[in-house]
């Protein structure tokens, strides 16, 4: 096959916009009805989530060193074993209370940095460990005394690309806030083009849920590279759990796609000043030829990736915390 042969069936997926300016677009408040929010987050709140909670991304704990999160008021400590297994359990010495995120592994065990007392994993001297789960993108923690749920023997992990065949990035950043405010704000995409005018144009929801089986927003909209220059998409919302929003690509450019947002209460339920982590997983796949070169540039990509996510989070963060805010005050119209 010659260059030319090769080349012929190829299109490019960007796109010259020439759609109105921010001020001209259709206002879609009249859409965006408070109560059909309401009643899908309501469902997605009723969803099981078996006690799981997303702790961050899977390339971050690494051999060598612990890692510790705050997970719904709970200490927790996560490392991996010399085979690289995944290890979790209360992040307080059970000796004297060092705070084990900031200890040491040897050889696969935990080895604490006040007096040297050895976890392996198991229990040991009242210390209990906790179900852990990788998932291959993200690290999942059971916590069955702060969910209050039945618990499940794994966590609801949303359907994603091929592994080998996907480029993915975690990026995490904590609101004042609580986690139905984070999934209220992705259960209201009628704001993307409004509100984030610089990645999002020409957004257009065609279909809303109806509390049926499948109960998702579906989106056409335009992803913005630069100046004029666009991706036009299809897209889905869907919300398999009470702290989990996820849009996948349906049509266009990188069908299979998926951005996973997790909401993880830092703070103990009910506290009085919630802190909620937004732990959102992108992970990326395309048939095209040349998305072999992403995956091996990877490295390079998730930062830019990251960047992305921190832009809009920065805004949506301020979205979730206003909801916050309002609701506290019994002034949330909703």
């Amino acid at each position: 096959m010659n260059e030319a042969e090769g080349t012929a069936g190829w299109t490019s997926p960007l796109r010259i916009r020439r759609g109105p300016r921010w001020n001209e677009q259709r206002p879609t408040w009249r859409e965006a009805k408070p109560a059909l929010i309401a009643d899908a987050l309501k469902r997605a709140s009723a969803r099981p989530s078996g006690n799981w909670f997303v702790v961050g991304a899977s390339r971050d704990v690494v051999g060598g060193r612990p890692h510790g999160r705050t997970v719904a008021g709970v200490e927790v400590v996560l490392w991996r074993t010399g085979t690289g297994a995944l290890r979790a359990g209360p992040g307080a010495c059970p000796h004297l209370g060092a705070p084990l995120r900031d200890s040491r592994v040897v050889c696969g065990t935990l080895l604490c940095h006040w007096h040297g007392l050895a976890l392996d994993g198991g229990p040991f001297a009242g210390w209990e460990p906790f179900p852990v789960h990788d998932d291959g993108v993200l690290v999942w923690v059971r916590l069955d005394g702060a969910g209050g749920e039945e618990p499940l023997e794994r966590p609801v992990v949303p359907p994603r690309p091929v592994p080998g065949g996907a480029v993915d990035a975690v990026f995490t950043a904590v609101g004042r806030c609580e986690p139905e405010d984070v999934v209220a704000n992705r259960l209201d995409p009628w704001h993307g083009s409004w509100f984030h005018p610089y990645s999002f144009v020409d957004l257009r929801v065609v279909d809303a849920p109806r509390g049926d089986a499948r109960d998702a927003f579906a989106v056409e909209v335009s992803f913005r590279v630069a100046g004029r220059l666009v991706v036009p998409v299809r897209a889905e919302f869907t919300a398999p759990g009470p702290r989990t929003v996820v849009m996948r690509i349906t049509e266009g450019e990188g069908v299979g796609s998926v951005v996973e947002t997790h909401a993880t209460p830092l703070t103990a339920p009910a506290s009085a000043r919630p802190r909620t982590a937004v732990v959102e997983a992108v992970v990326a796949a395309s048939d095209r030829r040349g998305f072999a070169l992403a995956r091996a540039a990877a490295p390079l990509l998730r930062p830019l990736v990251r960047r992305t996510a921190g832009r809009l989070w920065r805004d949506d963060l301020a979205y979730a915390e206003r909801r916050w805010e309002l609701r506290g005050s019994g002034r949330f119209p909703g």
